[in-house]
Formats: C-alpha cells, structure tokens, sequence
C-alpha cells in the first residue's frame, strides 16, 4: 500500500475544521490540562485528534489486509455478504445500502469484523470471514482489536468520572467478554474517474459508543453545532480522529456530542486516487438498554432535566439500535423516503427518540 507520502498533499484551499489535538499518553498519566481538552472535545463537537495512541503498526497492517481482501474476486467477497436482516459483521458490496431519502445507492465496499470472532479465534463467535483474513487474524487482526478496545475503554472511563458516574458505570455497558456490535471495519472508496455519485456516506451520526478512525486521504466532514456549513477534517500521519457516538449521547443525557459527519471524496488531486480507511467501533454490549443514566449522576439527571420528554429514553436495547440502523439502509428494504427517517440515530434533537424507533 502506499505511504502516506505518495499521496498528493491536502490542499490549503478547502475549508478545514480545526480539531482538539488529545494526547493519549498525557490523559493516561492522569494530566488535568490534556483531560479536559477531551473533555471539551466530546461535549463541544465530538471530534478530536488522537495523538500517541501507539497503534501505527498495528493500523498499516490492518490496511494492507483490507486492501488485500477487498482485491478478491467479487463472487468470493459476497459469500460473506450480510445480507438484509441487520447483521453487522461481513462483507458489504457497492451498492447494496442507500444513501437518501431518494434511495440512492452508495458506491463504497467494506468489510466488517466482529470484536467477538477475533478474540475468540480460531473459534466461530458469529461467522466466518474470507482466507486473507483469517490468516491474519491472530497475528494482525486481534492485536488491533486489543488495543482499539483498550483505548476506547480508557477514554470511556476518564469521560465517566467527568459525568460524575460512579466507577465503572459505563465500564459495565462495554464489557469485552460480553457479545457486542464492536467492529474492526475497512472501506474501500473509487477514485474520481471510477465515481458515479459525488457522496460516499450521507449525513449521519455513528451507531455505537466511541469510534477511532485512521485515515491516509481526505474526505471525512463534520458540520460544528449551529452551523450550515460543512468543512473537511484533515488527515494528520500518526494521528486517529475519534468521535462520539448515539450510545454515549444517550447514556450521558446528551452532554457528550454524538455529531453528524459525513464523507465526500478527498478534495483536490487526493481524489484521483482509491480511498482505503479503517475505523474501530465500540459499542455497548448488544443486552444493554439505551437510556440516560440520570439516577447515577446528578449530572445527567440535569441534562436531561432540560430536554424533550422521552428524548434520551429509546427504551431499546443497544443491538436492538444497531440492527435497526443497519437493516433499514438497505437498498432491499427501501420503501421509499420514510425508510430514510427509520436508519436516524440521534441528529434531531427536538425529536425524542421514541419517536425515531
């Protein structure tokens, strides 16, 4: 795969959204100022860098094995296809989800594995996964899950003291012996000549509770609170973006930001090229039930206290949440433009959430 250095460079005439820079180390070593530059970062736009992660070598490996499975033959990736039921792990072909309220079809291919199948490798959790990937799992796969899911948890923990949860509140709802949606997901994007729509991903926000995302080109959007305008992130060597999810905005009464996002094609002569990324999801243990934890914090109780009735009580389980968001972006189970309202996660937030199920 290439480096980051045979890429075009990020053009300077886009507009960018200047992100918090987090130092992991320094939040680990317990460091006020860098703690509550997280803390700044999850509240205010969701978004921050991740520097000093300590995962550099771990994520090249994982892209050379997503660049080498999404190479095989088409009719061998779709013999771990997801199908249309709302299962999360597998293969997903091009074309097979919409993208609008039109019906769409999205252009990307990713491949999706199960924090579950990694760590009980070479046992079967959920399925199974093409040859390029099972025989890096041991050696690639599951150590980059290790660590995305150590990283994850510690900045979970560090924003539950923030929210004036108990200890392990949160903890609880991300247990990695328990069976989740948590996925290892590698998304192959076409260059410009090979493109026939303008959008990768549609506005939207993530399903789960912490996503960490590695990116070598441009593309990814955010649009900052009260504003119409949507600016690029840019992609900085040795740095993960991470952003909050619809699990943590509901679990903290809204105080954490899960933020719509969405992904164009990189800007510039980056454009010209395939757009490989990789990104971590945790999410909460399928069993646990979405809803605010207002009897644990003070905190929340007054977070919530100030929002709609019902907003940040969906009364769903979190695999409940996920399946529903996966199925109903299908291209097969699209009726037509109210099945782009069923996959909404939590981007209204007049709407209570009972209302988006």
């Amino acid at each position: 795969m290439p480096g980051v250095t045979a890429f075009p460079p990020f053009p300077e005439d886009v507009p960018t959204h200047p992100l918090l820079i987090v130092d992991y180390q320094l939040v680990r070593a317990g460091d006020a100022e860098e703690t509550n530059k997280l803390w700044k970062a999850a509240t205010e736009l969701g978004f921050w860098y991740l520097k000093h992660h300590g995962v550099d070598e771990e994520v090249k490996a994982m892209f050379d094995m997503g660049r080498s499975t999404l190479a095989l033959p088409l009719e061998e990736k779709l013999r771990f296809e997801q199908g249309d039921q709302g299962f999360s792990f597998g293969y997903k072909a091009a074309g097979m989800q919409f993208m609008d309220d039109n019906g769409t079809r999205d252009v990307t291919e990713f491949l999706n594995i199960s924090k579950d199948d990694a760590l009980a490798w070479p046992k079967m959790y959920h399925r199974t996964y093409p040859s390029t990937v099972n025989e890096r799992m041991e050696s690639v796969i599951k150590p980059f899950v290790q660590k995305s899911l150590a990283i994850n948890h510690f900045l979970i923990d560090v924003l539950n003291d923030k929210l004036g949860l108990p200890k392990g509140a949160l903890a609880a709802l991300h247990n990695p012996d328990e069976a989740s949606g948590c996925t290892a997901r590698c998304i192959r994007a076409p260059p410009r000549l090979e493109r026939a729509n303008k959008t990768f991903l549609n506005p939207h926000t993530d399903f789960g509770s912490l996503s960490f995302l590695h990116n070598r080109l441009g593309g990814l959007q955010v649009l900052p609170p009260g504003s119409d305008k949507w600016y690029y992130v840019k992609p900085i060597p040795g740095h993960a973006i991470c952003n909050i999810g619809d699990a943590l905005n509901i679990f903290s009464g809204g105080i954490l930001r899960s933020n719509v996002h969405r992904v164009m094609p990189p800007p510039g002569e980056q454009a010209n090229f395939e757009r490989f990324s990789l990104v971590f999801f945790t999410r909460p243990n399928d069993q646990a039930i979405l809803r605010a934890l207002s009897e644990k914090s003070l905190t929340i109780a007054e977070a919530v206290s100030r929002a709609p009735p019902g907003r940040y009580e969906p009364g769903v389980t979190a695999k409940e949440w996920l399946v529903r968001r996966i199925k109903s972006q299908r291209v097969t189970n699209y009726k037509g433009p109210e099945s782009w309202k069923e996959r909404k996660g939590t981007e209204d937030s007049t709407i209570p959430l009972l209302a988006q199920i």
